[in-house]
């Protein structure tokens, strides 16, 4: 748990965000599709992340109620993103200002913050399934702008296109390779609930055996 209090992490959401409404640095993040996907689009996630730090205790456990296991957040988080993850959605998101508006609170709102307050909640096996599923839409997207012979988006080129089919296609190989190694060789205590150790097991045997052999 982090020694900061909520506000300081609110503070630094908003602050992102302004920067990320900045015309300059919006322009900027918008003139490439994949600077945009790859960039603007994580960072405005990364604002929601931010919020869930300040979201209060007792608001999180009452949230709760409604997000068994968390995977009512994860359904709505994995909804929203597959939205802004399509061409028309990204190209609307330039030219049309209510859209572009939509994007700018929805990511935040319905991406990032649900999901982080949803994640400490989620089973090994949920976790497993969204990270398989991450790299599985990785692989297809990737695939999908890398082979479309035609321009999907209006606004940018079909090299561009193809650059982001290639960094997907890239992100997804990374990321199936370090979920393999982390089921291999690494530590999954981060995935779910670290089991007792063996000597806390054969203390708790140890225990029941004596508490059977008390005479009652």
């Amino acid at each position: 748990m982090s020694s900061r209090p909520p506000s300081h992490f609110a503070r630094i959401a908003l602050l992102l965000f302004l920067v990320l409404l900045a015309p300059v640095l919006k322009h900027l993040l918008e003139a490439s599709m994949t600077t945009q996907m790859l960039v603007q689009i994580p960072l405005l996630v990364s604002v929601g992340l931010l919020l869930a730090r300040a979201v209060p205790a007792r608001w999180n456990a009452a949230l709760a109620n409604y997000d068994h296991a968390g995977i009512n957040g994860l359904i709505l988080a994995t909804l929203i993103m597959a939205l802004w993850m399509l061409p028309r959605a990204l190209d609307a998101s330039i030219t049309a200002p209510p859209i572009a508006v939509t994007k700018y609170l929805s990511i935040p709102l319905l991406i990032g913050l649900p999901f982080a307050l949803s994640w400490p909640r989620m089973s090994f096996i949920v976790r497993g399934v969204f990270l398989l599923e991450l790299i599985a839409t990785f692989f297809r997207m990737g695939w999908l702008y890398l082979i479309w012979p035609d321009r999907l988006c209006n606004n940018y080129l079909l090299g561009d296109q193809q650059r982001l089919g290639k960094y997907l296609i890239v992100i997804g190989t990374i990321l199936l390779l370090w979920v393999a190694a982390k089921l291999l060789w690494g530590r999954m205590d981060s995935f779910a609930e670290t089991p007792p150790s063996p000597p806390q097991l054969a203390a708790d045997s140890g225990a029941r055996h004596l508490d059977h052999g008390t005479p009652g």
